[in-house]
């Protein structure tokens, strides 16, 4: 059987398929934006686990929107508008399937930075739509070409994710916030939040939503990955009812509902006394690796790699000379370290800036400075 032509021209994850030989033995692995599984809270879970066999309701046909407990506590949580919905998604990336599939026409011009999420340039380039690139400051996106971009061209969506960036680290400043609320206001292009990372903050202090400035103009993506458990596969996406709807309708076709199960044992963990809890050790474990990172680059990497200072999130994006960045990683690799390049991370092949994703929260302080040391022998070879 032949593949659907959107299919053909889509490569495979390489993160997803690197996993295999990034945790065969002897490999110290950087690549992939794995937690920590000892910091997962199964013992706050323990209860509401074994509780469910003696709540066979939850094992029935559920709402495609999801659990109604969850969705209530969702909306007092996150202070959601009277005019606004949500629903529970089979992690965060099937509500970007959901949005690109509701909402894109093959031809659509949607906007990302370069360089950006994997994940993301694989369900628009899917969804068959065209993908405008603008170039990243420390700050956030290129706003004079963001707005030129806007302008001059039909842009649908700006898809971003403006706290603690994959694969960059960087975090927008509040002024960039609220310009790019303004311009996508004034262009009437619809913003796309992807916030998986935002409560991984480290230091300094919690930023508004850009959607919060432009709250009728926005999606906003949420993931329950990185501060409960991969596994449960939930996330959830906020926004008006009637974008909300649009999305419950592609929901219905493309797998009836998520797990019902796991959205109550989900919701019994956010509210535990003791999650609260959790996220501050997570936080302080998290950081205490980032630091450990970053003192090992600037300690044994040449003076012409250069790694950004992060506030939070999972990575640190090392900047390099100029090189073949995919044989480095191949390389890297056969040296027993597992890293991403940044060539993965650009639509545009011929835009790459030479550079490595390192991911610090998976790697013990004494793996991560092994993998430095690693690290260090194959840029000497290839840079």
């Amino acid at each position: 059987m032949k593949l659907a032509t959107s299919l053909q021209e889509i490569q495979p994850s390489y993160i997803r398929e690197i996993l295999s030989a990034a945790s065969a033995p002897g490999v110290i692995s950087l690549a992939g934006g794995l937690p920590d599984d000892t910091t997962f809270p199964l013992a706050l879970m323990a209860k509401s686990l074994s509780d469910l066999s003696n709540k066979t309701q939850l094992f029935q046909y559920g709402n495609t929107a999801g659990y109604t407990p969850l969705l209530n506590y969702f909306r007092s949580l996150y202070q959601l508008p009277a005019s606004h919905s949500s629903i529970v998604c089979t992690g965060s990336q099937q509500g970007l399937d959901l949005i690109a599939r509701a909402f894109i026409n093959p031809g659509d011009s949607v906007v990302m930075e370069a360089p950006s999420y994997l994940g993301a340039i694989q369900v628009f380039g899917l969804a068959q739509a065209n993908i405008e690139s603008v170039s990243q400051d420390p700050d956030g996106p290129n706003l004079d070409e963001l707005e030129t971009c806007f302008a001059t061209k039909d842009i649908k969506l700006f898809y971003a994710v403006p706290d603690f960036h994959n694969p960059t680290g960087v975090c927008w400043s509040l002024a960039v916030r609220q310009k790019v609320a303004q311009l996508c206001q004034q262009y009437k292009v619809g913003f796309i939040e992807d916030v998986p990372y935002r409560e991984l903050r480290y230091k300094g202090d919690f930023l508004p939503l850009v959607s919060s400035f432009c709250p009728d103009n926005s999606l906003v993506l949420r993931s329950y990955s990185k501060i409960a458990t991969p596994g449960i596969r939930l996330g959830l996406v906020t926004g008006k009812a009637d974008w909300i709807t649009a999305l419950n309708t592609v929901k219905q076709a493309a797998d009836l509902h998520s797990s019902v199960p796991m959205q109550a044992v989900l919701l019994d963990l956010l509210q535990h006394p003791d999650f609260d809890e959790h996220l501050v050790k997570l936080r302080a474990l998290y950081y205490s690796r980032y630091q450990a990172l970053s003192q090992q680059i600037a300690l044994k990497l040449p003076s012409n790699c250069y790694a950004n200072s992060v506030d939070g999130g999972m990575f640190i994006w090392l900047s390099l000379p100029d090189c073949d960045v995919d044989a480095l990683a191949q390389s890297a690799l056969e040296h027993g370290v597992a890293v991403v390049p940044s060539s993965v991370f650009y639509q545009d092949r011929a835009t790459v800036i030479p550079a490595l994703r390192l991911n610090f929260t998976n790697a013990s302080v004494e793996e991560l400075s092994e993998a430095v040391d690693r690290l260090a022998k194959v840029i000497k070879l290839h840079c």
